[in-house]
């Protein structure tokens, strides 16, 4: 009879989302978890840490503290560890910088045992007698495998850096902006750089670039397909769509309704910062004024369909929508904000037949965050945007969903899960629907 031990949760990706579940199930008795990633440190968006550059949410949406406010992984132990809390204090901005996000996530991770670098996952397979998965791991180091068994498996795998195909037969010449920092030295040796793309990332990039062109000389510019340069959403009605009943709302809709939201979502989640829009129109202002022209350009409404060489340059084809007409742009490189995408981790192979994948191969999420069609043994974490809305990648909402996950393995609410939160109501309750807009007048006729 094997004596090997059986792990209650294996967790597959260590990114905040997994390692807030580390930290929440550390303290629980009754939970046996570990944590496992590929990666041999935790560094998260390296590329993006720019110096002054802040998450846009404030400092409680940290790993933990959404769900409890008394844990010792929170971020206001963290910098009154690190001797920070009257300087965070008298800063008065409750927005974290993410060099400092970075640094407390490691600091997090220093005080867990749970957890594993260097561990990529390579092989999943479930004992239906026994019911556990048998998980390999291959550290990334020796090379060496070992096959792990846990009841309930989290996939916290993250997402990949997306390049839209209309850019491919240029990939040499493409920088995303995952990788701009190590590449931002050759970006400003060139005659030309183009930004793609109308994020929050697009708009740092940009500025930045924008604050050194003097010193390079080089021609920048910035061509988005949205419309216009839209600012995140920081309405205080708005921010109560990233709650707990606006993600029952948005799971009972139909496949067709959701897909629509999900275009019409983007701006609430994938918009700038006000404050980082006007100070991009201030620093032109100001470098046009100190400078005369500036070699500097911004378009919408221009969707990148082709691309070409072109000597040590390239030629990219777009088609500007309002117009429907195509036009040509000429750059030395492309920096491309174009956002990441999930990707089905390989791993799955060995039980796919056990999950719940759409026609397009994506995760189909039940509303408790599980993919295996008995809604019980396999969750996951920021793959359930299709299903579950723009929440989804939402830093804030993270402790909420580990409080549901917890809830969901153990039968036992350890963390207090909010279900009501917002002022709003987001959908028809039975009591209040009508068949018919003329059933108001058959019952106004029934009361006279």
């Amino acid at each position: 009879m094997s004596t090997q031990k059986i792990y209650d949760i294996i967790g597959v990706g260590i990114g905040p989302f997994n390692l807030g579940l580390a930290c929440l199930t550390d303290p629980i008795e009754e939970i046996d978890a570990l944590f496992l990633d590929k990666s041999d440190h935790f560094d998260w968006h390296p590329g993006m840490l720019l110096e002054s550059t802040t998450l846009q949410i404030p400092f409680m949406a940290d790993l933990v503290t959404l769900a409890d406010p008394t844990s010792p992984f929170s971020f206001l132990n963290y910098i009154k560890k690190q001797g920070r809390m009257y300087s965070f204090y008298i800063k008065e901005n409750f927005l974290v910088l993410r060099n400092e996000y970075n640094k407390y996530c490691q600091w997090v991770i220093e005080q867990l045992s749970t957890l594993q670098f260097s561990s990529e996952v390579v092989k999943i397979i479930f004992d239906e007698k026994a019911e556990v998965y048998h998980v390999t791991k291959r550290n990334t180091s020796t090379q060496e495998t070992e096959t792990l068994l846990t009841k309930k498996l989290v996939f916290g795998t993250g997402t990949s850096p997306y390049i839209p195909s209309s850019a491919l037969p240029i990939k040499d010449k493409v920088v995303h902006t995952s990788s701009y920092i190590p590449s931002k030295e050759k970006l400003q040796q060139s005659s030309s750089i183009t930004v793609l793309g109308s994020g929050q990332s697009a708009a740092e990039v940009f500025y930045d670039l924008l604050s050194e062109i003097d010193s390079f000389n080089y021609s920048l510019h910035w061509i988005t397909r949205s419309s216009r340069f839209f600012p995140m959403e920081y309405g205080k009605l708005t921010l109560e769509m990233t709650s707990p009943e606006y993600v029952d709302y948005f799971f009972d809709l139909d496949k067709k309704k959701k897909t629509a939201l999900q275009h019409d979502h983007k701006h609430l989640y994938k918009g700038i910062n006000e404050d980082l829009i006007n100070e991009i129109f201030d620093l032109m202002y100001a470098k046009k004024l100190q400078n005369g022209e500036l070699n500097i350009s911004l378009r919408t409404n221009s969707t990148l369909v082709n691309s070409t060489p072109f000597g040590d340059k390239v030629k990219l084809a777009f088609n500007q929508a309002e117009e429907d007409k195509f036009y040509q742009h000429e750059t030395e490189f492309v920096l491309a904000a174009t956002g990441y995408k999930a990707q089905t981790p390989s791993f799955i192979r060995g039980i796919e037949h056990l999950l719940k994948l759409d026609q397009q191969g994506q995760f189909n999420a039940n509303r408790n965050y599980t993919i295996d069609h008995l809604g019980k043994s396999v969750f996951v974490q920021n793959a359930e945007l299709n299903t579950h809305g723009f929440v989804t990648p939402d830093l804030g909402m993270g402790a909420y969903r580990n409080s549901y996950i917890i809830r969901e393995i153990t039968g036992k609410e350890y963390y207090p899960i909010e279900e009501k939160i917002a002022f709003q109501k987001f959908s028809v309750t039975p009591d209040e629907e009508i068949e018919h807009p003329n059933a108001i007048l058959e019952e106004a006729l029934t009361e006279v």
